[in-house]
């Protein structure tokens, strides 16, 4: 079992009087010892405080002195600076004044010079008065002389006028104008004579020389001229044939005309289908790939695009040698392999039944006949001859008239001014300006007026440009239209009373869109419209 604690018999009194000592005592020695704590640690801050201050005041005191050496420094370069600068600048003023001082002294000598020259000259003027006085002196005297002299000339010659007119009996006035009316007349009937003379001798050699030159042009140059025929009728051995062309459900023809670009017709005429396309290449393509696989029997979309593709590289490889072939017949140097190659293509395209190709070397010949008997140069006549219808090898390509088409094609390949004036300007669509144009379009017409050239009738042509008319006529306000420049433009009169400048507008883009929607026609017609206002007065 635990022992019971003892407890000491102490007194109350005892205890508290033994706390309070020891507090007592232990507050004295806290307070001791804390007074010696807080005196060393004020010595200790005191002594830091000084160290830093004295350290602080140091270092102040250093950057003080670098802050004052840097200032002077600075200031000294900033007075280096300013000297050199008021040196320089009192250099610049001095070499100035040295300038000035030496143009100075320049016109000084110049002055000196000027005035020594004037000094001279009025001397001489001085002398040369003397002279003129002593002269004007003589001539006074001879001059007094002359009018008495004068005088009595006239005096004499107005005595013989008197005794002119009264022996006449005219007045001066009316002599005067006897006289001028008679030479009048004269010189009137002797120009008359002159001039009747000299446009008979004119018309007379013009007219013959014209002739002998288109004559011994057309007499030379005598080629024989076979015009292949625009053939669009494909012969086939039977009937049958025409189901095995259209196919099973139509893909033979279809695949056909995809590849060529040309339009078959099968229609109820026994023996032939028909091949329809403007452009006479594919048209050519087509017909030979059809001749090729109806001899052949192989119809399928396969086969047929297997030998239209053939022909095409065949063609093309014609094409190129047929323009080759035109170069050298026309003895032509420097053509572009592209321009040569558009001349191939002509081969393909007629003209009223004339092959175009074959014109180009016709016209080509007689242009530089013609040019020779002129005393021009053949050579060039020659080539703008050849090259003058190149337009219409991509006509059905490109809007705008064959002309200006070819005009800017030949342009592209660096050919000279007169060759692209006469391509141009072969129809008049644009004003020549060499002499050459108007050698070619001679030339044209002699090859296209040749009989045989041409299968167009007269009827046909007529027809073309009545039609062209009739549209004209046919709008309101219009009182008269001319086709011209064979069917190529149409010139139409209108009322100005009742049409104005807007409605001549509107009027002609109404003819050009009728003429556009009923009319065929290679290239462009041009649809001019003329309103005239006058106004009539009479005086009484």
């Amino acid at each position: 079992m635990p022992q019971p604690l003892t407890v000491l018999p102490v007194t109350l009194a005892a205890i508290d009087g033994l706390s309070i000592g020891i507090a007592a005592a232990a507050l004295v020695v806290g307070l001791i010892v804390g007074a010696f704590v807080v005196t060393a640690m004020r010595g200790q801050t005191l002594a830091r405080a000084k160290s830093e201050a004295a350290e602080i005041k140091s270092r102040a005191e250093s950057e003080a002195k670098t802050i004052a050496e840097r200032a002077k420094v600075e200031g000294d370069r900033l007075a280096l600076e300013r000297k050199s600068s008021i040196d320089a600048e009192q250099e610049k003023s001095r070499a100035e004044m040295r300038e000035a001082e030496k143009r100075i002294a320049k016109r000084e000598d110049l002055i000196d010079k000027k005035l020594e020259t004037l000094t001279s000259k009025e001397e001489q003027v001085t002398r040369l008065t003397e002279q003129l006085k002593v002269k004007e002196t003589g001539l006074d005297a001879k001059a007094a002389a002359l009018d008495t002299k004068n005088e009595e000339i006239e005096q004499v010659l107005q005595q013989q006028k008197d005794k002119l007119f009264q022996i006449s009996g005219w007045t001066p006035e009316e002599a005067k104008r006897e006289v001028l009316q008679r030479v009048e007349d004269d010189a009137r009937h002797e120009t008359s004579k002159i001039v009747a003379k000299l446009v008979e001798e004119a018309t007379a050699e013009a007219k013959g020389k014209a002739q002998e030159i288109t004559l011994m042009a057309v007499q030379r140059y005598a080629s024989e001229h076979t015009a292949e025929s625009t053939v669009r009728a494909v012969p086939i051995p039977s009937d049958d044939m025409k189901g095995r062309i259209i196919g099973r459900e139509g893909r033979n023809i279809r695949a056909i005309e995809k590849a060529t670009g040309v339009d078959i017709i099968v229609d109820d005429t026994p023996g032939v289908i028909v091949v329809s396309c403007f452009d006479k290449i594919r048209q050519a393509i087509a017909v030979e790939s059809l001749n090729r696989l109806i001899a052949d029997g192989r119809m399928h979309p396969t086969r047929i695009e297997e030998v239209v593709e053939k022909v095409k590289s065949e063609m093309e490889e014609r094409v190129i040698k047929s323009g080759k072939d035109a170069v050298l017949e026309t003895n032509m140097r420097g053509i572009h392999p592209k321009i040569s190659e558009a001349m191939g293509k002509l081969s393909f395209r007629t003209s009223y039944g004339q092959n175009v190709l074959r014109h180009s070397v016709e016209v080509a010949y007689i242009s530089q006949m013609i040019a020779d008997q002129l005393g021009l140069d053949g050579a060039l006549a020659r080539r703008c001859g050849f090259l003058h219808d190149i337009g219409k090898a991509m006509d059905h390509e490109m809007e705008g008239g064959h002309p200006k088409i070819g005009m800017d094609f030949a342009k592209q390949f660096g050919e000279k001014e007169a060759v692209l004036n006469a391509i141009g300007g072969h129809h008049g669509d644009i004003p020549s300006t060499t002499f050459y144009t108007p050698i070619v379009m001679a030339a044209d017409a002699i090859s296209s007026a040749r009989p045989g050239a041409r299968r167009e009738s007269m009827e046909k042509y007529i027809q073309r440009l009545n039609e062209l008319q009739d549209i004209a006529l046919r709008q309101p306000g219009v009182t008269e239209a001319f086709a011209i420049q064979a069917g190529r433009e149409v010139r139409v009169m209108v009322d100005a009373k009742r049409v104005n400048d807007d409605e001549a507008q509107k009027i002609a883009f109404d003819i050009a869109k009728k003429v556009s929607e009923e009319m065929t026609f290679p290239g462009e017609i041009r649809v001019t419209v003329l309103r005239e206002t006058r106004a009539v007065e009479f005086a009484r």
